[in-house]
């Protein structure tokens, strides 16, 4: 909905694909044209390279934009697109594979001067216990056991831990990603988690959007995220914009993407990921610089040179983000699919609602629990707050459970108003 409302505002015409789940989904309806791709199950799908690219071919697609997540960060699925002359809107393949492997990724951003956890070097195999477990003693504990190929952690408190938890991830890594190579590296404790946005064009320019605090998550999943941050300085802000230009340039990046980082209390910050795709959050940011981050990318991939400089982009204000979930807090946050009976959306001054839901619209039980973003903006966080809790009294989905009041209780919390709140706030609230 959020792309094909940004094509639609450059006089581009939209092209939709959907699984059989989703026929009815609002995005369908809303494109120029529509193509089934397969069935409900994402590897049949919106994870089908091949039908995907099919499409392209039959509608005389120019273009191809990845969405949030699935094919966004897949080097395989970009390179397929080069070999179809198809433009992938994001960074090229190498790019992609480049940042999507951790240790690589690491040695990059080192070499380009960002800051990074101490660590490794390499990355260790099944077989190679004994020199990992040789190479961990020396960072020291905690540590972190990270999948090179894949999304995959575990949390090391002592040496007498290491071997089983090493085994585990190695193991869980080659079953799920084809790749059992892990890194390690120190644990932080306890962080904040902050992200930059950065737009970068096929000229070489670099211009960063400011930040993201993004510390509010459950179980390593962002539930609220809001810019700017109140722990970041204007110094370290202005440290951390230029490390991330310097960052991009390395590696010769073009499109939307975000620098993240780990930021202690003494506001040292490390680099722990790069995300080569649209971020969900992206809607704070847009709301307190005024720049369209979607229609970027679509300029970008069609060779415009960003038209502003970093000197031009100025933060105004404050925004919160808060997703809303089709879950159940109170039974463990369990998926909630099912019809929506009534649907009241929120509306007002600095108000933004992102979603596709409608009333009578059927949640179907396969897909992610995000129904919607609820965005709000105001000159300052406090009022930023106000305004936020005014909308989410607003939202009505009746004939689903939801998290609305979960939100509610965690935007008058005291840790939360201070601003003072770290990645783990919510584990520690229960």
């Amino acid at each position: 909905m959020r792309i094909i409302r940004a094509c639609k505002e450059l006089g581009i015409s939209t092209v939709a694909v959907f699984s059989e789940a989703d026929r009815d989904a609002l995005h369908v309806s809303l494109a120029d044209e529509s193509y089934c791709i397969g069935s409900a199950a994402v590897s049949e799908s919106y994870l089908n390279m091949s039908s995907i690219l099919s499409v392209a071919a039959i509608s005389g697609a120019e273009a191809i934009h990845p969405g949030y997540g699935l094919l966004s960060e897949n080097a395989k699925f970009v390179e397929l697109c080069e070999r179809c002359n198809i433009i992938f809107i994001g960074p090229s393949s190498q790019v992609i594979a480049q940042m999507g492997d951790k240790d690589e990724a690491k040695r990059t951003m080192k070499k380009a001067g960002v800051p990074v956890i101490a660590g490794c070097d390499e990355c260790y195999s099944l077989q190679n216990v004994k020199k990992a477990k040789s190479e961990a003693d020396k960072i020291g504990y905690p540590l972190l056991i990270k999948a090179r190929g894949g999304r995959g952690i575990r949390l090391v408190n002592k040496s007498g831990d290491f071997e089983t938890a090493y085994m585990t991830a190695s193991t869980e890594a080659k079953s799920s990603f084809g790749d059992g190579a892990v890194y390690m590296e120190k644990f932080l404790y306890p962080v904040k988690h902050i992200e930059m946005q950065v737009l970068a064009d096929k000229a070489g320019n670099v211009v960063c959007l400011g930040e993201r605090e993004c510390s509010m998550q459950r179980r390593n999943q962002k539930v609220l995220e809001e810019s700017p941050s109140v722990a970041v300085s204007a110094p370290v802000r202005q440290q951390m914009t230029d490390i991330c230009a310097k960052a991009c340039k390395a590696v010769g990046y073009v499109g939307a993407g975000t620098i993240e980082f780990l930021f202690d209390k003494n506001e040292k910050f490390y680099f722990m990921e790069m995300n080569t795709r649209l971020q969900v959050e992206h809607p704070v940011t847009e709301m307190v610089t005024g720049i369209d981050i979607v229609q970027w990318q679509l300029k970008i991939a069609m060779g415009q040179k960003l038209d502003f400089k970093q000197d031009d982009v100025k933060i105004c204000g404050h925004a919160i983000e808060c997703r809303i979930n089709a879950e159940d807090p109170e039974r463990d946050f369990y998926p909630s699919c099912g019809k929506i009976k009534a649907l009241n959306i929120p509306g007002g001054p600095g108000v933004r609602f992102d979603s596709a839901i409608y009333q009578d619209y059927e949640i179907p039980p396969f897909y992610d629990s995000m129904i919607a973003k609820l965005i709000v903006h105001a000159d300052s966080r406090e009022k930023a707050i106000r305004k936020m809790q005014v909308a989410m009294e607003e939202v009505v989905t009746s004939g689903i459970k939801n998290n609305v009041q979960f939100q509610l209780d965690i935007l008058q919390d005291p840790v939360f108003v201070a601003g003072t709140y770290t990645t783990d706030f919510l584990s520690k609230r229960g």
